[in-house]
């Protein structure tokens, strides 16, 4: 069983940066897709960021050029770089990994307000 732990989340003003993290118990080297998806109060959960086979990268339309999706196999870890947030862009943060299994961390809330 892998556990995905996020953190990084806050409250950030329009413009503004986050980092979030996901660390996994387990290789995430053993993964074929890792992933960042987000929620929005009365949304569905939608995909944000994705890294396919540790090489190629996909982004929502939405965050193109303003995201970075990226992973460190020696920590297993992914992050989200999140600049020039908007408020739009606040939601509920998940994680996502799959290989064999699909796994789902817990969340992280991200907040973009004046």
């Amino acid at each position: 069983q892998v556990q995905l732990v996020e953190s990084g989340g806050g409250l950030v003003q329009p413009g503004g940066s986050l980092r979030l993290s996901c660390a996994a118990s387990g290789r995430i080297s053993s993964f074929n897709t890792l992933g960042w998806f987000r929620q929005a109060p009365g949304k569905q959960r939608e995909l944000v960021a994705i890294i396919i086979s540790g090489v190629s990268t996909h982004y929502a339309d939405s965050v193109t050029g303003r995201f970075t999706i990226s992973r460190d196999n020696a920590k297993n870890t992914v992050y989200l770089q999140m600049n020039s947030l908007k408020p739009e862009d606040t939601a509920v943060y998940y994680c996502k990994a799959t290989g064999a299994r699909v796994y789902w961390g817990q969340g992280t809330q991200v907040t973009v307000s004046s």
